[in-house]
């Protein structure tokens, strides 16, 4: 089957759905392709994050290595963290990929808009996903948005009956878009198994390398270090010694971007803990750094990578906001008041100073609860179960 995805930003070296998704497609024997922007007139805190420089290498790199093919097309400008393509351009790249379906990521960008309001909905096959929840949504607009695009937008993906799979389990779609959630399954996001997953070795070599003693209890953050994630939080609540018995090392994965950035990285520096600070990494070298580390946390919201460290054994400590609460029921987490630097040092501090067979308990059932629910390759079926049944559908 011909997949064409649509996605307004896509960087090969990244760890999102696609990044994954996309590879296991092309294993099922499928022809893949993403549709998504040139760098140009990105904004810097992504074009920064994630190192566009030389992209269309990396690109090419990516598809040689897992066979699908990268697009690139210019667009107009960004605005409210969209892009804006010019709907000519990309209608016509669409046809010339002849797809046998669309899939569409990010039903509430403005690209996805424009698809829906377009013919093409009457013509191709359309499968759409949600990456919003509702703590996320934030823009001062957000009423206004929701209501012209209930109005205007939801009426036809009811009409062709267009399914939108949310990527969290909660109603965003519905309470705020008007989408029934009978039309919006939920399929969670996982963890490519066979890349993240518990290595003795890597752990030994990793902190050799970086000159981490081996009885070292290793504490990894990943990710942007921003407002949004919490970069501040982070770095003030690791500035003072925690309440610990064990010889702690702080690994801080990321870029630090602007004005904001440089206080994070000047706190960091004032921190009482011993702390390797590193760039922003490509998802496959992700697994090493995890794999070297023994406990990981999220200071703010909730993050794709939870399901990454916890495939290699890492028990998380994150914020109690309702994703993070319903994944934290296996005794594989634990979560802190949400913005309540104490609670989160203490909490850290908890996880830290359990007895040594309790912590192996922990980090037992955090693999065991991705390896039976999150593993990538059984996400990708249940994709294709709905790809299948909307491109059958179409051509009955």
């Amino acid at each position: 089957m011909k997949i064409v995805n649509v996605e307004d930003y896509f960087h090969p070296d990244a760890g999102y759905q696609m990044n994954v998704l996309g590879k296991y497609l092309v294993k099922m024997g499928h022809d893949v392709s993403m549709i998504t922007a040139e760098p140009e007139k990105l904004p810097e805190y992504i074009t920064k994050f994630f190192d566009y420089s030389n992209v269309q290498q990396k690109d090419k790199l990516y598809q040689d290595k897992y066979g699908m093919k990268i697009i690139r097309l210019p667009i107009k400008s960004f605005i409210s963290g969209r892009c804006v393509f010019s709907w000519r351009r990309l209608k016509t790249c669409l046809l010339n990929e002849k797809p046998d379906v669309i899939f569409m990521h990010g039903n509430n960008t403005l690209t996805a808009i424009m698809l829906l309001k377009s013919s093409i909905v009457k013509r191709i096959p359309i499968v759409m996903d949600c990456h919003m929840v509702e703590m996320a949504s934030v823009n001062r607009f957000k009423k206004v948005f929701e209501f012209v695009y209930r109005k205007f937008v939801t009426p036809t993906i009811m009409k062709y009956n267009i399914p939108v799979i949310r990527i969290q389990d909660e109603p965003y779609v519905e309470k705020c878009l008007g989408i029934p959630l009978k039309q919006s399954p939920f399929i969670s996001v996982g963890s490519d198994v066979m890349l993240f997953r518990p290595n003795e070795k890597a752990k030994e070599k990793f902190r050799n390398e970086y000159g981490i003693p081996q009885d070292a209890f290793v504490i990894l953050y990943a990710g942007k270090l921003d407002a949004y994630k919490g970069g501040q939080f982070l770095a003030n609540a690791i500035k003072e010694k925690l309440d610990i018995n064990k010889n702690v090392y702080f690994v801080i994965v990321g870029q630090c971007v602007g004005e904001y950035g440089k206080n994070v990285e000047k706190t960091f520096n004032q921190s009482t803990h011993k702390i390797l600070r590193l760039p922003t990494q490509k998802y496959e070298d992700l697994a090493y750094i995890y794999q070297g580390s023994d406990m990981a946390v999220f200071p703010r919201q909730c993050s794709l990578s939870f399901y990454d460290v916890q495939a290699c054994g890492l028990p998380v400590v994150f914020e109690d906001n309702e994703v993070n609460i319903s994944r934290a029921v296996h005794d594989n987490a634990v979560t802190f008041q949400a913005g309540n630097i104490y609670d989160f040092r203490q909490k850290m501090s908890l996880v830290i100073n359990l007895p040594d067979e309790d912590f192996r308990a922990m980090t037992f059932q955090a693999m065991d609860f991705v390896k039976k629910s999150y593993n990538y390759q059984d996400i990708a079926r249940q994709y294709m179960d709905i790809i299948e049944q909307v491109v059958q559908r179409k051509y009955q």
